[in-house]
């Protein structure tokens, strides 16, 4: 790469170091609009808010569009160890989960993983309440969460398809705190439709010791359910290329959150991390080669439905879409970068990656997902990076009461600001 760009990238990263951008858009994003559920007045606001702060940031172009779904609302939770002796335990809604119409009183049935229960014969399951037990792995790159997720997604699947009247299962995250994790799962039409709960950790715990001394009986009371349908929007901003104005580097996060805690780490800092970086491009002496679009997703918890729409309205213009990428996995620091690029790119990449080395990152694969909300496009075909955070801690609090501020590093966030704004840089001023 030419070296003006390469120095260009270089100022650009070491100002990342000393900004406090970032933070302050999460400081502000979590602070004067909070928990972003999908659907609710605060959705609303914080279309409004994100908006505003593309266009005070001085933005080229900043505008709206429209993402409609299914109106999912949580009213009220709670379960109970009913027998041998009365306990409450802390729980959470699966989200899309249907209501128990009260409470909703069962014998559980253990089972260690959504394998087991599987295979496990209906009769055992029939009008009880199935419980998951299998935890999740603390590992730096989240590889823990793909061998549990499934008893989340579709554990009220193969519940009910045995006859079970609930499913409850272990949170998945790695936590010892009595915050359960909530999460989306997934129903099918042809089986009948279970509540779906997760029970904090050490409630889980205390779950599994009881059955090891006989039979439970658990009360569930799930005050939530589908109610319609909602619109809100995808909020995009524009930093207009100045060598190829119609081709874009997409980057940016999910504005939505769950309601348990404020979207801090998911995904506030991802949305603060990107727009500041595109921001601090919007100076003369750094412009992008390519236009750099950032994308504050619509509803991405309930099933990616912002990115759909987003490459339902932008899928023709495929071709104009050069390279994107996502920041949502928390707020650790930046500490490896792959790329799912072309051959031809991958020696740019390399130089790019040069700049970035030196804050501690490490040079990974070849097959960059890009992040969720992109995983529409490049499905179509188009080119991705990621730059992966430390996740070593990220699902203590993923999807729970405890995905707050102060769980943000502001040095992590600046130095993910520092490889954010040299790769995007770079990333538009790349020859084809």
């Amino acid at each position: 790469m030419p070296v003006e760009h390469i120095q260009t990238a270089e100022r650009l990263r070491d100002a990342g170091l000393q900004s406090d951008l970032a933070w302050e858009i999460v400081e502000d994003l979590t602070t004067e609009v909070g928990p972003r559920m999908p659907g609710t007045e605060a959705d609303l606001r914080g279309v409004a808010w994100m908006k505003q702060r593309f266009e005070d940031l001085g933005f080229d172009r900043v505008y709206l569009e429209p993402v409609t779904y299914p109106l999912w609302k949580r009213q009220s939770e709670s379960a109970r160890i009913i027998a041998p002796n009365d306990q409450v335990v802390r729980v959470t809604a699966l989200g899309g989960s249907v209501g128990t119409d009260g409470e909703l009183r069962g014998e559980v049935v253990f089972f260690e993983s959504i394998d087991e229960l599987a295979q496990a014969d209906s009769s055992l399951v029939e009008g009880k309440i199935a419980y998951i037990s299998k935890r999740m792995e603390k590992t730096i790159d989240g590889a823990g969460y793909g061998p549990v997720v499934a008893g989340r997604s579709a554990g009220a699947r193969v519940a009910g398809e045995k006859g079970a009247i609930a499913v409850v299962i272990r949170s998945v995250g790695t936590d010892s705190d009595r915050f359960p994790h909530t999460g989306m799962m997934r129903y099918d039409e042809s089986i009948p439709k279970i509540p779906a709960a997760a029970l904090s950790n050490p409630d889980a715990d205390q779950l599994e010791r009881l059955l090891e001394r006989g039979a439970v009986e658990l009360g569930l009371s799930l005050d939530v359910g589908f109610t319609g349908e909602f619109q809100s929007h995808n909020v995009i901003a524009e930093v207009t290329g100045s060598r190829w104005p119609d081709e874009i580097v997409l980057i940016g996060g999910h504005l939505d959150s769950w309601d348990l805690g404020t979207g801090a780490l998911d995904d506030g800092a991802g949305v603060a991390v990107t727009t500041a970086a595109a921001a601090m491009l919007l100076n003369e002496d750094s412009r992008p080669g390519r236009t750099v679009r950032v994308v504050a997703f619509a509803n991405e918890e309930q099933g990616l439905i912002g990115a759909y729409h987003y490459a339902e309205a932008h899928g023709d213009d495929l071709e104009n879409h050069f390279v994107g990428s996502e920041s949502d996995f928390g707020a650790g620091r930046v500490w490896r970068f792959d790329t799912g690029v072309s051959e031809d790119l991958l020696p740019q990449y390399e130089d790019a990656f040069k700049v970035i080395q030196p804050l501690g990152i490490i040079r990974g694969g070849l097959e960059s997902g890009g992040g969720p909300d992109i995983i529409p496009m490049k499905n179509l075909g188009m080119q991705t990076f990621r730059l992966s955070q430390d996740g070593t801690d990220y699902f203590d609090y993923h999807h729970t009461e405890n995905d707050t501020l102060d769980k943000i590093d502001p040095e992590a966030l600046k130095q993910n600001l520092a490889a954010w704004v040299s790769m995007v840089y770079l990333t538009s001023h790349m020859e084809r």
